[in-house]
């Protein structure tokens, strides 16, 4: 079987490869110290969390959830076991089929969410969108888009997701629109 020469990267696609490799290693840390620092939680819970937070009644099967998360059913489950001692998550078994497990976000992690929230997007903000001209930032989402759809086609991140309380669309300049409150408990909406 005869086999061809690979088609190596130019100095251009090396140089850009070599930067998203780093910056897929650093930007998770990054995150991961501030969440830490401030929150008392890793990147991983804090996704977990903001996951249910934006869910249906706040509630996921467990295996969506470690889809939703990245990580594998194992990890989400010693993640969700820590986050239930802490009384933000319970597992219940599932009413519609009780061979699965539903994660519910209680009021407490609710709570949680609602005060870790701004400190993580002002880190986010801070990391990588005051780095970027408003041009910039659509070229990131669609170069993003375009690479998870060759990555995985099926993959729901580059669909346009409705706002929830925690992630407003900017407010018109009415007196009538305001964006939530901290305070609020009501559900947000479905991502």
């Amino acid at each position: 079987m005869e086999t061809s020469d690979p088609q190596w990267l130019s100095s251009e696609e090396r140089e850009a490869w070599l930067v998203l490799m780093s910056l897929f290693m650093r930007l998770p840390s990054a995150l991961d110290t501030q969440l830490q620092r401030d929150a008392g939680l890793s990147n991983f819970e804090y996704g977990i969390l903001a996951g249910l937070s934006e869910s249906p009644q706040r509630t996921l099967r467990m295996s969506t959830l470690a889809v939703l998360a990245e990580g594998s059913l194992a990890r989400l489950s010693q993640a969700v076991g820590r986050l239930e001692k802490r009384g933000w998550i319970r597992r219940t078994p599932d009413p519609d089929d009780g061979r699965y497990t539903l994660a519910v976000l209680t009021d407490d992690g609710w709570d949680k969410v609602v005060e870790t929230a701004p400190g993580h997007v002002a880190e986010v903000r801070h990391l990588v969108f005051d780095q970027l001209t408003k041009a910039q930032t659509r070229q990131l989402r669609d170069i993003g888009r375009r690479i998870m759809h060759a990555v995985d086609p099926t993959d729901p991140c580059g669909t346009t997701r409705p706002t929830s309380p925690l992630h407003p669309t900017p407010a018109p300049t009415s007196a009538s629109a305001s964006a939530p409150t901290s305070g609020s408990r009501a559900a947000p909406t479905s991502s």
